[in-house]
């Protein structure tokens, strides 16, 4: 499997395999905080649809926090892994929880800041991340689109386990995802740049898009 220089040429390379949603007035593309607003933003930008965000947060183990047991998204959306979240005892579980709460509070203030409430009433929400290990992030990111009046919702994503994929296309009515490798580790391995997304850059996406 072949490395991406960057978000932005994943977004790239990721956006031919979605030209069918090209130049159509319904479509959203929703960039999941933080390191999917790069790759959405170019996306958005190749398809000539407006960018907006979604704040999802995953629900890490204590030990291992690059392993999801779980997602939560505005509105109370909590979706659990069970088999990793059977690993977990259930006070370090509620600590992570009420940790990342917080921070999907303090996110969801500082983006929608002056921006309207998303509303995707009839919308085709094209959820876009850099990657999927689990799925359980993009997950709750379809449930939440969903309960915000989607009519339609695509997952995209330049690269992911085939398992979280699997997953994905039984909560989703479309699911692309540019490379699928049977030994999948973490999402990183598969880009040359992968720095961490801070709120600045998600900030300035979206004023770029504006």
């Amino acid at each position: 499997m072949s490395s991406y220089r960057d978000r932005a040429d994943a977004g790239r390379q990721l956006a031919e395999r979605l030209t069918a949603l090209a130049g159509r007035p319904d479509v959203v593309v929703l960039g999941l905080v933080r390191g999917g607003v790069p790759v959405a933003r170019v996306v958005a930008d190749r398809l000539g649809a407006p960018l907006d965000v979604l704040v999802v947060r995953k629900l890490g183990l204590p030990w291992a926090p690059e392993v999801a047991f779980g997602a939560l998204g505005p509105g109370g959306v909590r979706v659990l892994n069970d088999p990793v979240t059977a690993r977990l005892d259930p006070a370090d579980g509620a600590d992570v929880q009420r940790r990342e709460q917080a921070e999907l509070d303090r996110r969801e203030a500082c983006y929608r800041a002056g921006r309207p409430a998303l509303d995707l009433t009839g919308r085709t929400a094209l959820i876009v991340d850099d990657g999927l290990a689990t799925g359980a992030t993009a997950r709750v990111a379809v449930r939440v689109a969903r309960r915000l009046g989607a009519r339609r919702v695509v997952v995209a994503a330049p690269v992911g386990a085939q398992e979280a994929y699997e997953m994905l296309t039984t909560e989703a009515d479309e699911v692309v995802c540019a490379q699928r490798p049977a030994d999948f580790g973490a999402v990183s391995a598969y880009y040359d740049d992968f720095h961490e997304v801070d709120d600045d850059e998600v900030t300035a996406a979206l004023i770029a898009t504006a």
